[in-house]
């Protein structure tokens, strides 16, 4: 499969020439970020200061934003590294984390979207519905929502998707039991992953991560988006098969999951990606 072999160039890219991954995340999941970036073979570096966002975005090579945990305060750097971002052509991620959870969450959430041009937005069915207007239920960070793949339902998502890519001009990626991610083009559906993952907090947060260091380490934001995504789900997959479930459980996943990431080998991209283009 061809796209397999350009995730598995971009992999090799980015292990050869590390990018310096900028994460302006939450507190709840940042040491996972900054593991899983070094995991996966990037840099991190987590500031998030006023008062140096500006200098430290532009030594990166990709902006992580993640508003997680958001406050008044962050939210100023988050804007401010990602106009610097902008003004330098360093994509930037967001995570719009909870979007419609509150009022102000999701105005934050709509603010970011308009002040700067994202390369990539990752996030659950219920948060990218309240980013795109549609309104929605969400309880707290989780997913309110779900869709089977092979449902009516599943096909207006995949629509909403491309709709909300044309008009943001940019990559949106929606997570889930089948994770979309598209361009506004082409579109692609990928099933890899476990249920499990859902029972440890921030992989939905390291995956961003992974993607942020695809981002910095080539120049098509589609590919690294799908490479991100396809990564942590072998990585899922790949961590419970590893898992002795008798003894082992949610702590001991979250370990595999980044020894998953470390160890992920062209021969696992090959054997295990569920990826299908439309």
């Amino acid at each position: 499969m061809e796209i397999n072999n350009k995730i598995i160039t971009l992999l090799k890219n980015l292990r050869e020439n590390p990018p310096l991954v900028h994460q302006i995340t939450n507190y709840v999941t940042v040491n996972d970020c900054a593991n899983i970036t070094l995991a996966i073979g990037g840099s991190p570096v987590m500031a998030e200061d006023i008062h140096e966002v500006r200098e430290m975005v532009s030594l990166a090579s990709s902006l992580v934003i993640n508003i997680g945990t958001l406050n008044s305060v962050t939210i100023e750097s988050m804007i401010e590294a990602g106009k610097r971002a902008n003004e330098l052509n360093i994509p930037v991620i967001l995570d719009p984390v909870g979007v419609g959870a509150t009022a102000y969450r999701t105005e934050n959430g709509k603010r970011i979207i308009s002040e700067v041009k994202l390369a990539v937005i990752r996030g659950n069915l219920s948060e990218i519905k309240t980013m795109y207007g549609i309104e929605t239920l969400t309880r707290g960070v989780d997913a309110s929502e779900s869709f089977e793949a092979s449902s009516d339902e599943f096909t207006r998502e995949k629509e909403m998707a491309r709709n909300f890519a044309v008009k943001f001009n940019t990559v949106v990626v929606i997570t889930g039991e089948v994770d979309i991610i598209t361009d506004g083009k082409t579109l692609y559906c990928a099933s890899n992953g476990h249920k499990m993952m859902a029972r440890v907090t921030g992989t939905g947060c390291m995956c961003t991560s992974v993607i942020g260091c695809y981002l910095g380490a080539g120049d098509n934001n589609l590919l690294a988006a799908l490479a991100g995504i396809v990564s942590m789900g072998i990585a899922g997959e790949t961590a419970y098969e590893r898992l002795d479930t008798k003894i082992e459980g949610s702590g001991t996943f979250r370990v595999k999951i980044l020894d998953a990431i470390y160890n992920l080998s062209e021969s696992e991209i090959i054997k295990r990606s569920k990826i299908n283009e439309e």
